[in-house]
């Protein structure tokens, strides 16, 4: 077990690792990403710039350094039969995604910071990245407890608008279970209970036994795997209102995507349980500018011959 001297040791080590350029990026307060690739070019993504690149370059074996010191500050291994990383780090709550050789054909790593500013529904509005009329409506909908998907690709600020969607509930007396691979969403709210997976507990077993937690809502990071069917049965089964997200590149193509992840654990989804179980679904986009909007919103109404109807909003 660490002390707080060895703690305050391997951050040490952590910033001179990282070096000053890579510091200075992740306590930017404009910057939410920070990429390095195999051939030692470090790439930054920049609100409202998107990505560019940068003129630093990082040695292999520096990165390679890097990433092993993030496994060792979290005690985990890394190396040729262990070739990767995912993890946050104690810079700014940030998410690591580190691989080494063979996967990749020399170190390289990803970096992407979590939220320093919980952002409102009525600030997406003054943005322009949502009408007012949306905004409403959606913040109705998670006080009258409906299940939404907040949908989109990489990179689309998904979690950072299931965080304006949980900061409605701040002043509730929900309790409320938020389940995630990795330490990201925020939630300002007096009975909340925060649990994370490890190697040993998958998010199929947080979803099954936060239903014994006496759980009002049951919030889910990320939806990514045969969890999805753990997670409609919970929605669908007395704990409504929840809020989670999801891959996927349209609307319409949402519960398909849910049925591919079901498929990891059954043969054949329940279709008919996936509306039943989702109400809500918000399509999220990032155009070439870098700029994050709300490009959808609707309801998922029903499945009938072996298709999905929507009610556009």
């Amino acid at each position: 077990m660490k002390t707080e001297v060895s703690t305050q040791r391997h951050l040490l080590m952590l910033e001179t690792a990282f070096g000053e350029e890579i510091v200075g990026f992740l306590h930017d307060p404009t910057i939410v990403e920070v990429m390095l690739n195999p051939d030692g070019h470090v790439f930054i993504d920049r609100l409202k710039e998107g990505k560019i690149p940068t003129n630093l370059h990082i040695h292999p074996n520096q990165a390679e350094n890097i990433i092993k010191l993030v496994a060792s500050y979290k005690n985990n291994e890394v190396h040729e039969r262990i070739p990767v990383i995912a993890t946050d780090i104690p810079f700014m709550g940030a998410r690591f995604q580190g691989w080494l050789p063979p996967v990749v054909k020399a170190a390289s790593f990803a970096i992407r910071k979590r939220a320093t500013h919980i952002f409102t529904l009525d600030q997406y509005v003054e943005q322009g990245t949502l009408n007012a009329k949306s905004a409403k409506f959606l913040e109705e909908a998670v006080l009258n407890r409906k299940n939404i998907l907040v949908v989109g690709g990489t990179g689309t600020g998904k979690t950072t608008f299931v965080n304006a969607l949980l900061n409605v509930l701040k002043g509730t007396n929900d309790r409320i279970l938020i389940l995630e691979d990795l330490p990201e969403l925020q939630l300002l709210a007096e009975d909340a209970v925060f649990m994370s997976t490890t190697p040993y507990v998958s998010m199929r077993d947080l979803v099954q036994g936060s239903l014994r937690m006496r759980p009002d809502r049951i919030i889910i990071g990320e939806v990514r795997d045969g969890a999805a069917l753990e997670l409609l049965k919970a929605w669908n089964t007395g704990h409504p209102g929840g809020v989670s997200t999801l891959h996927a590149n349209s609307i319409e193509s949402t519960p398909h995507r849910l049925e591919d992840l079901i498929r990891e654990v059954v043969a054949t989804p329940p279709y008919y349980l996936i509306p039943e179980a989702i109400d809500l679904i918000v399509f999220l986009e990032r155009s070439k500018t870098g700029l994050r909007q709300v490009k959808a919103l609707a309801e998922l109404t029903g499945f009938k011959d072996g298709e999905y109807s929507f009610k556009t909003l």
